[in-house]
């Protein structure tokens, strides 16, 4: 049970330098179980190499009186910041959150800046085009998805601000964007004061299930920086591409590299930028 008050983390330090060489969490007596460590592991070698000199490792806690989640989360940053100097063999239940090592040097997505870059479907193909279409996205300045929750929860992954990357299946990527609105139901958004329905769209049913929560579009703005006809998308062999809605682009630095060649723009400059558009679906 998680419980205030019943758990710490503690190090383990080689008398020898004073230099800690193992963190870990827990309760009670946790804090000297790895005393009897044996095999091959190597904080398992370390204690030999202590005990060779003649002396014992020094048993420290460096916080006390936490929840579970708190010492994990110290544990977790501890071994981040020391990870190189240490004989843990993993890094700690948190390390999802936690930028990776020696990177310190440069600027990373999900930490540095405000604002993520992420892979758009437009998803004509699903559909034949009933529901979404590139030109509609093009001309009017939006994505759109829908039909099931897992959809709609996709849309609602790209924040104001954010970099997208359209892509068109069986051609490539035709542009790119900054989220000005995040995705609301299809008959809620306006451009200006015209909705949807008041639109010449060429997806002739994308205001399907309109007022159905679940099963309707979710449209989200955006203002484009690029935009190409299909027949001038951006692909070749390598480049990245995902089955589903969105994805990330954080850890596809040759399919940014290529987009920032071909159409004159640098990731890292948009995602440092800060949108200015007035009203929630401006164009």
């Amino acid at each position: 049970m998680n419980v205030a008050g019943n758990y710490y983390v503690y190090c383990y330090i080689d008398p020898r330098n004073d230099t800690e060489f193992y963190y870990g969490k827990g309760k009670g007596g946790r804090k000297e179980i790895h005393l009897w460590a044996q095999g091959k592991s190597k904080k398992a070698r370390k204690l030999r190499q202590i005990r060779a000199a003649g002396a014992e490792p020094t048993i420290r806690v460096v916080a006390a009186g936490l929840t579970e989640d708190q010492a994990l989360l110290v544990e977790a940053a501890l071994i981040w910041k020391l990870r190189q100097a240490l004989t843990n063999e993993n890094s700690g239940h948190h390390k999802a959150k936690f930028r990776p090592q020696n990177t310190l040097g440069r600027e990373l997505e999900g930490f540095d800046f405000s604002h993520r870059s992420h892979f758009f479907n437009v998803g004509e193909h699903f559909d034949d085009g009933a529901y979404r279409s590139w030109d509609d996205c093009r001309k009017y300045g939006f994505l759109s998805t829908g039909y099931g929750q897992k959809y709609r929860d996709q849309a609602r992954q790209l924040r104001k601000g954010d970099v997208v990357v359209a892509y068109v299946k069986d051609h490539g990527y035709v542009g790119i964007g900054r989220v000005k609105a995040e995705a609301v139901p299809a008959r809620e958004f306006r451009i200006g004061s015209r909705s949807l329905k008041q639109m010449r769209l060429s997806a002739w049913d994308m205001c399907h299930t309109y007022n159905n929560l679940n099963k309707c579009e979710y449209v989200t703005g955006v203002r484009w920086l690029v935009t190409k006809k299909r027949d001038e998308a951006l692909w070749k062999k390598g480049l990245f591409c995902a089955r589903q809605t969105r994805a990330s682009l954080e850890d596809q630095p040759e399919t940014r590299r290529y987009i920032e060649a071909k159409w004159g723009v640098r990731f890292a400059e948009l995602l440092k930028e800060r949108l200015r558009v007035s009203g929630a679906n401006a164009r």
